[in-house]
């Protein structure tokens, strides 16, 4: 099964909606509004001239955000459509944002470069198979003591079917899932039909991983809300603090984590 080539034509498929979409809201962007959110903000803390390699960027919001606070950003999107808006919304703000096409395992073959920081967040790691590989890949890209911050959603939310009504899927690894849907999280009456590849990996799979590629994490949080109304049934408890309905404060929705790579 290619599921990278079915997860890119997916993206592909996304990014011209996606960007025009309310929920990216690029014309605030375009207006100085940053992309970034509190939970990655304080993680992240001050960036100013520090190196940033920024993983699944999509088209690259979250990416120009770091370089208009002072990083060097390299954002990564293995959507070629993706990559092309990225570039394009960096030249209009006239920031130095650098963006490579590649999925993530093949980032090594492409890119000879070590960063200060590698950062991800929310809805990335689901789309890759092999934790393992991947933690591997961060280590890689990391200079001796630089920082990897992660913020993404919980494995717990996505256990349940699309509504929260029931448990539908495993919460560890287990096979592929392979889903088709209309619509899309961003603009759920955008007329498209997609399918996608992906899979649900424990926090324990996570951990080991970047564990065992020789990173040590330092800081490991939850949080039982999302900051994105990405899903269905949600209520809004507070300004930009979504849950589910029914479930409020019963489930973690996010966590966020700093590692480091040694020194030596």
């Amino acid at each position: 099964m290619d599921y990278i080539n079915i997860n890119r034509e997916l993206w592909n498929q996304r990014t011209e909606i996606h960007f025009n979409s309310d929920f990216y809201n690029v014309t605030e962007f375009l207006n100085g509004k940053s992309s970034l959110n509190p939970v990655e903000i304080e993680l992240l803390g001050d960036v100013t001239n520090k190196s940033i390699l920024h993983l699944q960027c999509h088209f690259g919001l979250d990416s120009i955000s770091l370089s208009k606070i002072g990083a060097h950003v390299t954002g990564v999107d293995f959507s070629n459509k993706a990559i092309v808006k990225a570039k394009s919304l960096a030249k209009t703000l006239g920031t130095n944002t650098q963006f490579v096409e590649s999925d993530i395992y093949n980032l090594p073959n492409i890119l000879n470069q070590q960063f200060d920081i590698v950062f991800t967040s929310y809805g990335t790691v689901g789309w890759l198979p092999n934790m393992s590989k991947w933690a591997n890949v961060i280590h890689h890209f990391l200079k001796p003591g630089g920082t990897f911050i992660m913020v993404e959603f919980h494995p717990v939310v996505w256990m349940f079917n699309n509504d929260f009504k029931y448990i539908e899927f495993n919460y560890m690894d287990f096979n592929p899932i392979i889903e088709e849907e209309e619509g899309t999280y961003a603009d759920k009456k955008a007329p498209l039909k997609t399918k996608s590849v992906s899979w649900n990996h424990g926090l324990a799979t996570v951990i080991d991983a970047l564990i065992k590629s020789g990173l040590t994490i330092t800081q490991f949080n939850e949080y039982n809300y999302s900051p994105y109304n990405c899903f269905e049934n949600t209520l809004e408890v507070e300004k930009g603090k979504f849950q589910i309905k029914g479930l409020e404060n019963k489930i973690p929705m996010l966590y966020a984590l700093k590692a480091v790579k040694k020194t030596q």
